[in-house]
């Protein structure tokens, strides 16, 4: 198919994931990934677009409501539920979609990321069969074809795209706002547990310094200048710090619980069970574990390279490090 042909393509109106490659990339490479990614996720719609300035090529990614119900079902999404079926939240399960809120509502049951995240499982999940080749680059049966093309920069990059009405919103209530608590019921929704998570943490970590930063102030002003008072303060500083601590992390745990219950992570799976990372390498086979087929690296060679690969390094590095040492000395 010729540029010209590329650059009559339409994107969706709705696209959730980018996916961008060098201006050097051929026809061929494209036809061939969009060709896997359509008949390997066909619950994906992806539409080519081709910038005339830059001459970069741009694969816009979305998805149907319908296919992303699946999709949840499948990543096992937590979403709220009803409260006349219990409230709380639960995995999601198309088999009773009717028992979670706002299920009947497209645009408020997913949130950006959730659709986002959804759409990027499903990529970094696209593998690889038998003997499957693009140009010089040879994958390995069940090894993740988008992260190695990224990897090899054949795809230039795969980011979300960012909703412009909720960051100039998240900008009013978040970043300009002053001496106001953060949103992080909106922080949540839209970057995700674990960034909102962090901020939670950050912010309750800077409240709970106010308390040793006004009592040392305190003790700092009422000390005298004589070593005795110096020593009685530092020691009773250091015994406010212990309790401190303690009170700290006690608190935070309590605090930490609350959010994961309320953003449904509190009883998530263990990640021993979860799919792995999608650049892992290693043989399929059954785990003895789980029952289920799975990636599997043996141990021995994982040694093998560290005695013969990470330990060499190592010691060569600290022996460059302990000779310049000496220099150093001597130099002296």
């Amino acid at each position: 198919m010729s540029h010209k042909a590329w650059m009559k393509t339409v994107p969706t109106e709705n696209c959730d994931v980018l996916m961008t490659f060098p201006d050097t990339t051929d026809d061929h490479t494209l036809l061939w990934l969009l060709n896997h990614i359509r008949l390997g996720i066909p619950e994906l719609i992806v539409q080519v677009r081709h910038h005339k300035h830059t001459r970069v090529y741009a694969f816009f990614v979305t998805a149907t409501y319908e296919s992303l119900l699946r999709g949840a079902d499948e990543i096992g999404l937590r979403k709220p539920v009803k409260a006349e079926f219990g409230g709380g939240m639960r995995s999601f399960s198309c088999e009773e979609d009717y028992i979670y809120e706002n299920i009947e509502n497209e645009l408020y049951f997913f949130t950006s990321q959730e659709r986002q995240n959804i759409i990027r499982y499903w990529l970094e999940n696209l593998r690889a069969k038998q003997g499957e080749a693009l140009h010089n680059i040879h994958f390995l049966e069940g090894q993740p074809i988008i992260p190695e093309l990224a990897a090899r920069g054949v795809i230039q990059q795969v980011f979300p795209l960012h909703e412009q009405r909720i960051l100039k919103r998240l900008m009013k209530s978040w970043v300009q706002a002053v001496c106001e608590a953060q949103p992080l019921d909106d922080i949540c929704d839209y970057f995700g547990v674990k960034i909102a998570m962090y901020f939670a943490w950050l912010g309750f970590y800077t409240s709970a310094m106010v308390y040793p930063a006004v009592f040392g102030s305190i003790l700092y002003t009422f000390t005298e200048s004589d070593q005795t008072s110096q020593d009685i303060s530092c020691v009773v500083f250091a015994i406010f710090n212990v309790i401190w601590a303690t009170l700290f992390l006690e608190e935070w745990k309590r605090r930490g619980a609350e959010f994961a219950y309320k953003w449904g992570t509190l009883d998530t799976p263990s990640e021993s069970i979860e799919e792995p990372r999608p650049q892992f390498r290693g043989i399929k086979r059954i785990s003895p574990v789980t029952s289920a087929e799975e990636f599997y690296y043996p141990p021995w060679k994982r040694l093998l390279f560290q005695c013969l690969v990470s330990l060499p390094v190592c010691l060569a590095c600290l022996t460059l490090v302990f000779l310049l040492m000496l220099g150093c000395f001597q130099l002296q």
